[in-house]
């Protein structure tokens, strides 16, 4: 009759159960020898262990233990392989791609070699794809331009080659549309200057050429007209002293005469407000 090590877990932790539900029995664990060893020669049920549902101690199990991954890729339980998977040796992995739990899929989209990453660009979880969009060599990237989230698309807009840039520049995404002003060259920046949103316009002024600054003085958006304060030539400046807005204002004056104090509370300045992705 088997021996269960009843384990109590350390104060405020997560009680110790088996993934498959019940106590943790050591003595049909395959790893068992290492109980004889002290510390992390050893293992430690409720601390480290292979056969516990909680992953941070399976974790600590394989990181102990690094050279046992490759004999737990195969595990019914997608958490050990998953964790394995951080430590087996990488030319395994690619037997692994079809893993049908996307955390295991994670895992291998951080290790796998440039050759097998391309193979998960399609995968059908949001999240591996970002890493892929994350990892992905830049040549094979343009791949993933057009790919239906709007978080690879803007890891994506990221990371494009600037050459391929313009051809995400009408993404129907604002965020994504964002990154690309940030890295885009002229010509096709002055083009995002006319965006439909105020946050990637505000972009664009803060990179576009002094000189092109003078068609953003009429933005409707206070936040692209500041920009237009914060780097006009001093023509420029001068239409903004009557601008609708106090903070772009005080701004055009700051610039124009940086001696003059603010004099009045109409100089003083509000907190910037950024824009959140909705």
């Amino acid at each position: 009759m088997s021996t269960l090590n009843h384990v109590r877990a350390p104060a405020g932790d997560i009680p110790s159960l088996h993934w498959q539900g019940g106590q943790v029995d050591c003595s049909v664990c395959a790893h068992a020898a290492l109980r004889a060893l002290p510390g992390a020669a050893g293992c430690e049920p409720g601390h480290a262990c292979v056969q516990d549902a909680y992953a941070r101690r399976i974790d600590r199990f394989f990181r102990w233990h690094p050279e046992l991954g490759n004999a737990h890729l195969e595990h019914p339980y997608f958490e050990v392989r998953a964790i394995a998977a951080r430590h087996a040796d990488v030319f395994r992995l690619p037997a692994m791609i079809d893993d049908p739990d996307e955390t295991v899929r994670l895992q291998l989209a951080l290790r796998l070699p440039q050759a097998h990453l391309v193979r998960l660009a399609d995968d059908r979880h949001r999240e591996v794809r970002i890493r892929v969009a994350q990892r992905l060599a830049p040549a094979t990237l343009a791949t993933l331009r057009t790919d239906p989230d709007y978080g690879v698309r803007e890891w994506v807009a990221r990371r494009l080659p600037a050459a391929l840039l313009p051809l995400m520049a009408s993404d129907p995404d604002w965020v994504v549309r964002v990154r690309v002003a940030e890295r885009i060259d002229m010509p096709a920046l002055l083009r995002l200057a006319g965006d439909g949103e105020a946050e990637v316009r505000r972009v664009a002024a803060a990179r576009l050429p002094a000189s092109l600054l003078v068609q953003l003085i009429d933005d409707p958006d206070w936040r692209v007209r500041w920009e237009v304060a914060c780097r006009a030539d001093p023509r420029v400046l001068r239409t903004l002293l009557d601008d609708a807005d106090a903070e772009v204002r005080a701004m055009a004056r700051e610039r124009l005469w940086p001696s003059r104090p603010v004099s009045s509370p109409d100089d003083t300045a509000r907190p910037f407000e950024g824009a959140g992705h909705g």
